[in-house]
């Protein structure tokens, strides 16, 4: 059962966490991932106010990748992306399919046909218009 981190020390919400480290962007986006069930804690689905320890593994969808990391400390408020890399630690199969995302997604950007020069003018209309945009 999920515990309020106001009852344990040494603890923080899941949602305040996943902001402070910037794994999320705000809080609004942390709180509704969390509800959204697509952030889970030692395999659990949580609520946002989960207390979160050091040591815990905490499993989240991040776009089309799976990122899981395991929780270092918990910071006191949000600070800089460098202090903030500190505070967990990605596991090696989460960095492994990250890399080989990467790499799919280099290969298919290469695969992409790319015009030689600029559409004009009248080629950006027609490319407006077949896009549905005009």
């Amino acid at each position: 059962m999920s515990e309020p981190a106001d009852e344990h020390p040494g603890a923080a919400r899941i949602d305040r966490w996943l902001f402070a480290v910037r794994l999320l962007g705000s809080r609004a986006l942390a709180t509704a991932a969390v509800r959204g069930g697509r952030v889970h804690v030692n395999g659990e689905r949580v609520k946002p106010a989960h207390a979160l320890r050091a040591g815990d593994r905490v499993t989240f969808k991040r776009g089309a990748l799976d990122f899981e990391c395991t929780v270092a400390t918990l910071p006191e408020r949000r600070g800089p992306a460098r202090l903030a890399t500190l505070c967990y630690e990605e596991t090696a199969a989460s960095r492994a399919r990250s890399a080989e995302f990467s790499a799919r997604m280099k290969l298919a950007t290469a695969l992409t046909p790319r015009p030689d020069t600029r559409p004009d003018k009248h080629q950006r209309r027609r490319l407006r218009r077949l896009r549905g945009r005009i």
